[in-house]
């Protein structure tokens, strides 16, 4: 009887540790996987978007692109110039939406008449470079104007992009200030006004081609500090951050007033998005990492 007992409990002990084996090998399943959800692509999703250097060169602009892109299903078609070339691709039906620096241009486009509104969302600082060295005492002055004034008491070399952008429709207008040109505005041929003096030199170039021959002949230049931070030569920041050196950008979307065939719902959603609060917090976060400080600010 006793073996019997034994046998029986044997043969239950060896079933509960099969039992367990097989508990323990047993696969775990997994929690599924929340599904990932994907925008769907618009009707039209090409935006063609023309833009000033600046935002391009400065790498904003490639660095916001697949954001903007994953949060809406448009696709970015970038074209970059100085503001005055930007624009004109607007005008000529090349442009979906302008991303621009120049007020004045800006609002003569608007002014053509055809229900197209700014949008100002963003600023940053013109700076004025040159030498280490600043023969001129650009260092020492108060305001661009100032620094230009000197510039020009020193004869100090410098080069003016020349190419009807942002960045030398805002040059022209120091000069003005400085009280080295009248006006600032296109004479009856379209040309911009020139200051005659061997020292001044306009190169029709953009904003790293004139920065590279300011660094060449040692010479000032204007530049937006985006730009310039990004760029590599052995020039210096003289003067930044004085009143009248504030640079604001602003977009406007082509109206279908002016041509019916634009994106214009393209050209609002990118609008939308630069606007919004996750643009923002991308914008402000942009240059901190490699300069210490942002290179753009929201407005």
């Amino acid at each position: 009887m006793k073996k019997s007992l034994s046998l029986v409990l044997m043969l239950l002990l060896a079933l509960s540790l099969i039992f367990a084996g097989c508990a323990a090998e047993a696969p775990v399943e997994e929690p599924a996987e929340e599904p990932v959800e994907e925008v769907a692509a618009p009707e039209n999703p090409v935006i063609r978007l023309s833009t000033t250097t600046s935002v391009n060169d400065s790498g904003l602009l490639p660095y916001l692109q697949p954001y903007f892109e994953a949060a809406t299903g448009y696709t970015l078609e970038i074209t970059s110039a100085g503001t005055g070339a930007a624009i004109e691709k607007a005008r000529t039906g090349d442009a979906d939406c302008l991303l621009v620096h120049s007020k004045s241009q800006e609002e003569a486009f608007i002014g053509e008449g055809f229900n197209e509104e700014r949008v100002s969302f963003m600023y940053n600082y013109f700076v004025v470079v040159g030498p280490e060295a600043d023969p001129a005492g650009v260092s020492a002055t108060a305001s661009a104007a100032d620094a230009f004034a000197a510039i020009a008491a020193s004869g100090s070399p410098f080069i003016s992009r020349g190419d009807a952008s942002g960045t030398h429709t805002k040059e022209l207008g120091i000069w003005v200030t400085a009280g080295l040109l009248e006006s600032a505005d296109r004479d009856a041929d379209g040309n911009y006004p020139l200051i005659e003096a061997d020292w001044y030199q306009s190169v029709g170039q953009g904003m790293g081609a004139t920065l590279n021959i300011a660094d060449e002949q040692q010479a000032y230049t204007l530049s937006d500090k985006a730009t310039f931070l990004a760029h590599d030569d052995s020039l210096s920041i003289l003067l930044e951050q004085a009143d009248d050196m504030k640079n604001t950008y602003s977009m406007i979307a082509v109206s279908t007033d002016r041509f019916a065939d634009v994106n214009y719902d393209g050209a609002l959603a990118f609008i939308e998005w630069m606007t919004s609060e996750e643009a923002a917090e991308l914008i402000a976060a942009y240059g901190v990492a490699e300069y210490g400080e942002a290179l753009f600010y929201n407005l």
